[in-house]
């Protein structure tokens, strides 16, 4: 999204009044690093250069209601065109199914594992294509720009409702995230960065550019569209597989069986998606909660670190409007990035209050962190390896559960063929996320800090502990801040952490 006319129009910003009677916030030209006295957010009074107001209201009659889109488009059909569920035959979706199909470069075929999908969504998930729909709104726009950007079928728009549900902070049980179903790995393969602040697999804009590259690979690959739909699924790797022991078919239909189980329901849902956004009010299904217009949305750099709490009190945006907008940031705190500048989406009817208060807003932002002691984590990216060694009392699922990536990626980056693991081994990661009171660079070995020195056995007071299913001695250390796994070994006159026993009690011992 641009800022349109902003850089034209905007050459001189205006303080507010409110701010125009403190000494310390009103004129540029004196000394910043003065004290401020304490800030109150909720008593902060910002308002916009009233001549750029104007042009913003202005510039939104004459652009983006220019473009259609309003919310009650979806929702106008005529109760004529209705016809329900019960009253259909398989002719009536084959034949609409046909209608799209003779405009599109898919193979939109109707079979029963495509009724099925198609059954599923309008008899049993009627609710959620209401909300899917209210979510196109905004959403749509964005896929169909960055489409027809790639040159790709604009189609392509309902992968993401068959990946996500449209849910931008969505995470598999195997990891992928965001709107796009981005595995770390892949995610990395396509440009997008993951760091201790901001995950861009869950950022709307960068991750639909980054699948329409993927798409654009897939599709250069396979020349089939059904087969690239396939490996953005389960990966090239598996297609050419299937493709092999079909005995080299190269038609989706024909390789099916021999796909992943998932992949094998992956194009009919697709299919299926493709008919109900399409024909939903024709089934009495209309959209829910719709979202304001990708148009009227904009965005602004942000050159300082500030807080979504700081934003919505100081500009009036609603914080489940900053977090819906921008689900990347994973803190809600945008981070100043060094030699960049991070993104922020808000509403384009309250970017004028933000960017004639800028200086301001980041002046009373910094004051406000200072005052509350707010820590935050070192900004880190995390896309380069980093070690842990492995401590007493750990498994690779708590490792995992630590730097928020899955075993199986942690087996794979290291060659484990089991779940075995020994104390001090060092194992290769690339986190998702770091662990907390640790800051670690992208070359070095994490390391954790030291914890404090826990009081010898039977010196000062201790809490007795009964070991639960699950429990390790690692996961135990974890509620027990200053205490690690070996200390509750060494308490407890234990020499292995396989002697860990369910209804086990444990002493804890205080640290000092």
């Amino acid at each position: 999204m641009k800022h349109f006319f902003f850089s034209i129009f905007i050459s001189v910003l205006f303080l507010s009044p409110a701010l125009a009677s403190a000494d310390s916030y009103s004129d540029p030209k004196k000394d910043t690093t003065k004290p401020l006295s304490p800030l109150e957010l909720e008593d902060i009074v910002l308002t916009d250069d009233p001549f750029v107001a104007e042009l913003d209201s202005l510039m939104s009659v004459a652009l983006f209601n220019s473009v259609g889109l309003d919310s009650n488009d979806f929702a106008s059909v005529s109760e004529d065109s209705i016809l329900l569920t019960s009253d259909l035959h398989d002719t009536i979706f084959r034949d609409r199914l046909e209608l799209l199909n003779q405009q599109s470069p898919f193979d939109l075929s109707y079979n029963p594992y495509v009724k099925r999908y198609i059954d599923t969504y309008i008899n049993r998930r009627q609710n959620q294509v209401s909300r899917m729909m209210g979510m196109a709104n905004y959403y749509f726009p964005m896929f169909e720009e960055a489409l027809d950007q790639y040159s790709l079928p604009l189609e392509l728009k309902y992968l993401a409702v068959v990946e996500s549900a449209l849910n931008p902070s969505a995470r598999s049980r195997v990891g992928a995230q965001g709107l796009w179903q981005f595995m770390y790995a892949t995610g990395r393969m396509n440009g997008l960065k993951v760091s201790s602040y901001v995950d861009e697999r869950n950022d709307p804009i960068k991750a639909t550019h980054a699948a329409c590259r993927y798409l654009e690979t897939l599709y250069g690959i396979f020349g089939n569209w059904e087969l690239a739909l396939a490996a953005y699924n389960s990966g090239p790797g598996n297609v050419n597989k299937a493709i092999r022991r079909s005995g080299g078919k190269r038609n989706y239909w024909e390789i099916r069986a021999f796909l992943p189980r998932e992949t094998q329901g992956y194009v009919p849902a697709f299919i299926a998606v493709n008919y109900v956004m399409t024909y939903a009010p024709e089934h009495n299904i209309y959209p829910k909660e719709i979202k304001e217009s990708y148009w009227k949305m904009d965005t602004i750099a942000i050159k300082e670190k500030i807080s979504f709490e700081q934003i919505t009190s100081l500009t009036d945006i609603s914080m489940e409007e900053l977090v819906f907008l921008n689900p990347a940031y994973r803190l809600k705190i945008v981070p100043k990035v060094p030699g960049d500048y991070c993104q922020l989406i808000v509403p384009s009817s309250k970017l004028g209050v933000f960017i004639a208060n800028e200086d301001s807003i980041y002046k009373i932002a910094t004051q406000d962190f200072k005052e509350k002691k707010v820590s935050s984590p070192a900004y880190v990216e995390m896309n380069q390896r980093m070690y842990h060694k492995v401590r007493s009392g750990e498994v690779l699922g708590t490792i995992a559960e630590k730097y928020g990536i899955s075993v199986s990626s942690l087996k794979r980056w290291n060659g484990l063929k089991s779940n075995n693991i020994r104390v001090g081994q060092k194992l290769a990661v690339y986190p998702n996320k770091l662990p907390k009171n640790n800051v670690a660079s992208n070359s070095k070995p994490i390391k954790p800090q030291a914890p404090k020195t826990p009081a010898k056995p039977g010196q000062g007071p201790y809490q007795i502990y009964q070991v639960k299913n699950g429990d390790s001695f690692y996961s135990i250390a974890k509620n027990y801040p200053g205490v690690s796994a070996d200390n509750i070994m060494s308490w407890n006159g234990i020499d292995n952490a396989r002697k860990l026993k369910i209804g086990m009690t444990l002493k804890i011992y205080q640290s000092s």
